[in-house]
């Protein structure tokens, strides 16, 4: 539980623009969620298994069904997740500047609520009254009553600003190595290693290689889908598809699925297919 003094001191707020007033929610601490929506509560799981050591991709399909989340909100708590994780170290600058101290100042468990609230705010299309409402229902679950206020303080002042005014905000200006490594969250060390495989391997000039680098980190951070093969004659891609698997376009034998848990498919269970790139 962070301490009692990590609730934000009252400042003024950065020049620029926002989101309206009117379209923050308005609710006391108190008056939010009292317990972490489901799905909500699995991403939140993912993330602290990571920061122990597990790999989410072959974390998260035992937490799906350990929470028993149907198809929807296996969906969200997937993209909820993966996205935090993705955009962590951007999302951690938003934090820092939110709540005017830096992130390893914060607990862990509340840090990550921080960031899942953040990306509901700024990569996904929820409500800004709806995260703020979870994320301090799910701080209230993990880390008790004490976070709530200090987590609704954050989320409110991250909810002033469009993900655009946080790019300006907090990435440094100059499109510099380490301006890319906040903006797109990578290392710094792998923005400077894929501009030098750029030039390198003669991909892009001096003139052009920022816009190739800049393309190049948001391919990175676009997120893959889950490529399934039929086995021939064990299954078919008839079959994977009406499991919610959509044809391939590649291969005959294939399926992609866009979300979700592929062991929830019978044929994948049965080992009549697998997940297997294209």
């Amino acid at each position: 539980m962070p301490a009692p003094d990590q609730r934000p001191q009252p400042r003024r707020r950065p020049s620029g623009g926002g989101r309206p007033h009117g379209q923050r929610s308005r609710q006391r601490p108190s008056d939010r969620a009292k317990h972490a929506e489901p799905a909500r509560f699995a991403a939140y799981t993912l993330l602290r298994a990571v920061a122990d050591g597990a790999y989410a991709n072959l974390e998260l399909p035992s937490i799906l069904r350990r929470h028993r989340l149907d198809t929807r909100d296996a969906a969200f708590a997937t993209e909820l997740a993966f996205g935090t994780l993705r955009m962590q170290g951007f999302y951690d600058a938003v934090i820092e500047r939110a709540a005017d101290r830096a992130t390893t100042k914060i607990d862990a468990g509340v840090l990550d609520v921080l960031r899942l609230g953040a990306h509901q705010l700024l990569g996904m299309r929820v409500p800004p009254h709806a995260a703020a409402d979870q994320t301090v229902g799910l701080a209230r679950t993990v880390s008790g009553a004490g976070a709530s206020g200090f987590v609704n303080a954050v989320m409110r002042r991250v909810s002033e600003r469009t993900r655009e005014e946080w790019v300006t905000e907090v990435v440094p200006e100059g499109g510099s190595t380490a301006a890319l490594a906040v903006e797109y969250s990578h290392p710094e060390w792998v923005v400077s290693a894929l501009r030098g495989a750029l030039l390198g391997h003669g991909r892009a000039t001096a003139e052009t290689v920022d816009t190739e680098l800049r393309a190049l980190l948001e391919s990175d951070n676009t997120p893959a889908k889950v490529s399934l093969v039929a086995r021939p004659g064990l299954a078919s891609v008839e079959e994977l598809v009406a499991a919610g698997a959509t044809a391939s376009e590649t291969s005959p034998h294939g399926a992609v699925l866009g979300s979700g848990d592929p062991g929830a498919i019978a044929a994948v269970r049965e080992r009549r297919a697998a997940v297997q790139d294209e």
